[in-house]
């Protein structure tokens, strides 16, 4: 597994990183065992992945614990990071209370005495464009070393450039994928200010996989797509596995997001030790320049114009 460092935290850190969400064991992912679940983070760590994601409101908070029993022993070979600003029952917690109950809860699930990053899970515009003493709080935290770092979990490009023109944050997580590709043009800011830049939904849901088309039914979290956004994203994937001459997208997908050297980690889901497996390959090789330059430019003349609601 190849690692990439980060100056913010001075550390290198996998580049794929883990995903935690479905260790809650809910039907928002399909059910997964308590043992399945340890099982698959500890063989996470054993081919070499270093950082893992979670928050307390993944499985009203059993993604944490699962974590936290799983990397037991072995917390100090690893790089955590939860978030702020859900409960595990939907407590709203973008508050200094809520910050300090958060903080407190994660210690405790994840079984640890710091966490390396917090970041504050979807946050509203105002605290974003730094209107809030929160990050005061977050700055006592980490001078009582219970948190080594923080930063914001976000989704548009009009969110990052209001967190990197308004905070001075350690860690951004974003979504970033060949489907949806508009922070490209930040990266240069993120990398001069030693950001560690997460990515999430690095497979756009699934369909990155290359498994799904116009006549896939979704349940759980994506049964949110009209079937006219079903069909558009069919097309954008017949179009991408054009480019690549591949049906498997998994590696491509995965390779595309870390040719960007901003980039810190990579966070695949994972359910299965299958798939944790092909997740990991990605590191094993790189996507041609010629590759990447033809999906920048399918997202510059096409998919950009299309809708691809998340």
């Amino acid at each position: 597994m190849k690692k990439r460092y980060n100056r913010r935290f001075d550390q290198e850190i996998s580049e794929i990183g883990f995903g935690a969400w479905q260790l809650g064991g809910t039907d928002t992912w399909g059910y997964m065992s308590k043992e399945d679940g340890i099982q698959l983070v500890r063989e996470a760590v054993k081919n070499g992945v270093t950082f893992f994601d979670t928050a307390p409101g993944y499985g009203s908070g059993n993604s944490e614990k699962i974590l936290g029993e799983a990397l037991e022993g072995i917390r100090e070979q690893v790089f955590i990071n939860t978030k702020i600003g859900h409960g595990p029952n939907g407590e709203y917690e973008f508050n200094k209370e809520g910050i300090e109950t958060s903080i407190n809860r994660s210690l405790k699930n994840l079984k640890t005495t710091y966490l390396d990053s917090v970041v504050l899970h979807n946050p509203e515009r105002y605290i974003l464009e730094g209107k809030t003493d929160l990050f005061l709080k977050l700055e006592r935290y980490k001078e009582k070393r219970l948190i080594r770092g923080f930063g914001v979990s976000i989704d548009s490009l009009e969110e990052l450039s209001l967190v990197l023109n308004n905070l001075n944050v350690d860690t951004i997580e974003i979504m970033f994928n060949i489907i949806h590709q508009e922070i490209i043009e930040l990266f240069d800011e993120i990398s001069n200010q030693g950001i560690l830049l997460i990515i999430k939904v690095p497979l756009d849901s699934g369909w990155l996989t290359g498994k799904y088309n116009e006549h896939s039914v979704f349940t759980g979290v994506r049964n949110r797509w009209s079937q006219e956004q079903i069909k558009v994203r069919s097309d954008i994937i017949a179009m991408i596995k054009d480019i690549v001459k591949t049906e498997e997208l998994v590696i491509p997908a995965l390779q595309f997001i870390l040719h960007y050297n901003a980039v810190g980690t990579v966070i695949p889901g994972t359910k299965n030790i299958e798939q944790l497996y092909l997740n990991i390959m990605a590191s094993d090789s790189i996507l041609s320049d010629d590759i990447v330059k033809k999906l920048e430019n399918l997202y510059d003349t096409t998919i950009k114009h299309l809708d691809t609601p998340w």
